[in-house]
């Protein structure tokens, strides 16, 4: 009789949504077309299972970097968009996702407090990305579905030649600067739409050195959207940090039995008349770095692991991270004359940046931390630290005074927004902190599916994160790079 009664509900529940959904076409949220109140963004409906995606829309809409680029990016679609879409053309992936985060960003005036984001899912399906409802979903794979997606719409794009990049195509290293015309007018800026990678793109670098002859391999770089981080294990009594995991990310690891070309042609050097050689196998040294920071930055916190029976798990433990974000240390140099910088923290590698001590701030240990790269400011130091002056926690601002001239970091990150996943492996729900837009943005929002509220940044700072989106910021004695 149970499953009956389960069954007959289902069939209740379904034509209630049905009937919920048709009211919401005609006549928008049932709560009424009730004026939002100010600084207050509009929540998204939940169309079954959907707090992942509307989690990450939050997110989104909160980088204001990745608001203009889309405006850029869609700029081409203007002139020859009809009103509506044809049905066998839908409308582009960045279009949608434009109308959807400039409304949830207060750029476009909707009266509505509650938003519907189906057409997103619509436009991803059409893009033959399957969507199951009730099923869990992942926000951190939805955003991986929406950049990898972005970048197929710009290389699908005609690559059409502007008029002024005939010249530069034979000389492809000019620039635009040394492009005169006759009427010795500025030219038009070049259209650059299919060169234009999102502010989410960044470069990682990777470094294999030889433990036997110590010769370098030629670097590599890959992509990355996100820096997907796991959480190293965890030292009793001291916090865990952003900086432990970055450092763990980028420690350096072993890697045995490669082909070193270096040794073998050593060896085959000591060899006389030619013989065959076998290719000598010795240990690499690996370590990553960042190539290239993006615009903006995602951080995913891994916090899927596996038990030893092979059953999935969740890592509850609050990794610590602050407003500001400061990347310096872990940024790739070119081999060259040492910055002004990396000469500074080698000096006063003892020594600890003034007035910012280590105290309970969760420092790696220096075994974790590749020589020469001490942090000049712990990213996630404990705030509530007696040792940590109170001018790290002041709103919106970031203490550039409390840093000589030439250490002023060069790679600083603002906190835009925070994704939260409650619950565990099997069943759970997203929900986002995010900044208010505009002037307002050193108010913070906590926000659920339809639900939203202003929430402080102590409360943001305690949540365990799952996704954090930081957008770097520049200091006036900085040149915009």
């Amino acid at each position: 009789g149970r499953h009956r009664a389960m069954r007959s509900w289902g069939v209740l529940g379904g034509a209630a949504a049905a009937l919920a959904a048709g009211i919401y076409v005609l006549w928008g949220p049932i709560s009424g077309r009730k004026r939002r109140r100010r600084g207050i963004v509009p929540g998204l409906l939940n169309l079954g299972n959907t707090c992942f995606m509307n989690s990450l829309l939050q997110g989104l809409s909160s980088c204001p970097s990745f608001i203009r680029w889309l405006e850029e990016f869609t700029a081409q679609y203007g002139a020859e968009r009809e009103p509506e879409p044809a049905p066998e053309r839908p409308q582009p992936l960045s279009v949608t996702l434009l109308q959807l985060l400039r409304a949830l960003s207060c750029q476009e005036v909707t009266e509505d407090d509650v938003l519907d984001a189906s057409c997103l899912l619509e436009v991803l399906r059409m893009n033959r990305w399957q969507i199951s409802s009730f099923e869990e979903q992942d926000a951190h794979e939805l955003f991986h579905v929406l950049t990898s997606s972005l970048e197929d719409e710009r290389d699908r794009q005609p690559r059409v030649t502007h008029l002024f990049d005939v010249h530069s195509l034979e000389q492809p290293d000019i620039i635009q600067k040394q492009i005169s015309c006759r009427t010795r007018v500025s030219l038009p800026p070049m259209s650059n739409h299919w060169k234009s990678q999102h502010p989410f793109h960044g470069r990682l670098t990777s470094n294999m050195v030889c433990k036997h002859c110590e010769h370098q391999s030629p670097v590599r770089f890959d992509t990355f959207d996100s820096l997907s981080l796991s959480i190293p294990a965890a030292v009793w009594g001291r916090p865990m940090t952003l900086d432990h995991c970055l450092h763990h990310f980028i420690s350096s690891e072993s890697v045995k039995d490669v082909v070193c070309e270096n040794c073998t042609k050593i060896q085959a050097e000591g060899i006389l008349n030619g013989q065959s050689i076998e290719n000598q196998r010795t240990t690499f040294v690996k370590q990553l770095k960042l190539g290239k920071l993006p615009q903006c930055l995602c951080i995913h916190l891994q916090r899927l692991s596996w038990s030893n029976q092979g059953t999935p798990l969740k890592r509850h433990e609050h990794v610590q991270f602050n407003e500001f974000l400061v990347m310096d240390i872990y940024k790739y140099r070119v081999p060259g004359p040492k910055s002004c910088q990396e000469q500074l923290s080698q000096k006063n590698s003892e020594e600890t940046t003034p007035g910012i001590k280590d105290g309970r701030a969760g420092k790696p240990s220096d075994a974790e931390q590749p020589a020469g790269t001490k942090p000049l400011f712990m990213n996630g130091a404990s705030s509530s630290s007696s040792s940590s002056p109170s001018f790290l926690m002041s709103p919106g601002t970031f203490p550039l005074a409390a840093f000589p001239e030439c250490r002023a970091p060069l790679y600083l990150y603002r906190l835009m927004a925070v994704v939260v996943h409650h619950g565990d492996m099997h069943s759970g729900h997203f929900v986002t902190f995010r900044r208010a837009p505009g002037a307002r943005g050193s108010q913070w929002l906590w926000i659920s599916d339809e639900s939203v509220r202003r929430a402080s940044l102590h409360e943001v700072l305690a949540a365990s994160a799952y996704l954090l989106f930081y957008e770097r910021v520049h200091s006036r004695a900085q040149p915009q790079s």
